[in-house]
């Protein structure tokens, strides 16, 4: 068997000597507040103070004020572009592929450009970006032990079925997808029109593309405030995707989801150590080409003849975790496109997300290939 330091270094040889490819994105957009909440201040300098280090500390802190008040400073660290549709396309862009990006980053109405001034350097990485609306806000509180985002999500309502179909006309969608052999599609918890576009997607475009190799992926994002009845909709949904013949469709899953996704299917045990069965049966149970689960100590996945875990290289202190899941999304994305096996897909979503979290940015290609090269063996 392999050790995971010849995996790693199998995944740097493929994808180093990749031929870029067409890839579609869509359909979110946030503005990223990134915010240290502060433990205690050692003087009133900017800078000078300790933070909460994990999220249990700051659910103590509020525990403590119930029934009282409380007051929690906030340090803004960085205002970013942001949104799971963005990260993930933005991430594609700087390993060199070309991403085409539809989604909410519109400015507002009355402004001289059609795009929102805090995704022009997300724009740069792309072959093109098409405005469905404007971002909506996330506040995003940064832990070691993980991260706590609030959002208003007004915005991005506005992203429906009709706005991308007025956006490209009745076959310009298609025309899109068609180059592409990556599509992901992410995001489906926040806005209340993706489900709208998956359903398009399986009954109007999917069944009409050429059938050449293609990737589908979806993240759902955290279901927990969706009702039983949408998030049914939802999976009979992607299982509808995988019939149409349109492409091979993946679902992608933190272990938060996976639990939910899992629990709701009924799935025995979603836990740390048998996550690669719980893909393999929640695959089976969705009859999706692949389902990928990533905690932070790793990932797993499962398609129909294979399943496999990965190491992760688990960063105990991330300079920014917010985006690191869609790192992941990108790096194993692009590596099933290419027809890594499993194990080697998992190798380059963990190194993607691990220099991410590392570096507090997108690496390009050549980071990543060394990046998986330095990995140490199991």
């Amino acid at each position: 068997m392999p050790t995971r330091q010849e995996i790693a270094a199998r995944a740097a040889d493929a994808v180093e000597n990749a031929a870029p490819f067409e890839c579609f994105v869509g359909f979110d957009g946030f503005i990223d507040l990134i915010l240290r909440p502060v433990a205690k201040r050692r003087s009133m300098a900017a800078d000078d103070y300790e933070p909460m280090r994990t999220m249990a500390d700051f659910a103590a802190r509020v525990g403590a004020a119930a029934g009282k008040s409380t007051n929690i400073e906030t340090v803004l660290v960085e205002t970013r572009f942001g949104g799971n549709a963005p990260l993930l396309a933005g991430a594609l862009g700087r390993l060199g592929l070309a991403v085409e990006f539809a989604g909410a980053v519109g400015a507002s109405p009355g402004t001289r450009t059609p795009l929102h001034k805090a995704f022009v350097p997300f724009a740069q990485r792309c072959a093109s970006v098409v405005t469905l609306g404007e971002p909506s806000t996330t506040a995003c509180y940064e832990f070691d032990d993980g991260k706590l985002m609030l959002n208003d999500r007004a915005n991005v309502q506005a992203v429906t079925w009709d706005a991308v179909r007025s956006a490209y006309g009745p076959t310009g969608l298609t025309a899109a997808l068609s180059r592409a052999r990556l599509v992901a599609v992410v995001n489906w918890s926040l806005l209340g029109g993706t489900q709208g576009i998956l359903e398009a997607l399986a009954r109007d475009v999917m069944p009409g593309l050429p059938r050449t190799p293609r990737r589908f992926f979806v993240d759902l994002a955290d279901p927990s405030p969706r009702s039983a009845g949408d998030l049914s909709a939802c999976l009979r949904t992607l299982g509808d995707m995988q019939r149409s013949g349109g492409g091979e469709v993946t679902l992608g899953l933190n272990l938060m989801e996976a639990e939910i996704v899992g629990g709701h299917l009924g799935v025995g045990r979603v836990a740390m150590g048998t996550l690669d069965a719980a893909a393999a049966e929640i695959r089976e149970r969705l009859g999706l080409s692949c389902v990928v689960i990533h905690p932070r100590e790793g990932a797993a996945a499962a398609t129909a003849g294979e399943r496999a875990w990965f190491d992760g290289p688990l960063c105990a202190q991330p300079r920014l975790s917010t985006g690191a899941g869609d790192h992941f999304n990108a790096g194993f994305a692009f590596a099933q496109v290419l027809g890594l096996p499993l194990p080697e897909c998992l190798a380059v979503g963990t190194g993607l997300s691990g220099v991410y979290v590392r570096e507090a940015e997108s690496p390009g290609l050549g980071r990543l290939v060394s990046f998986l090269r330095e990995l140490p063996g199991a």
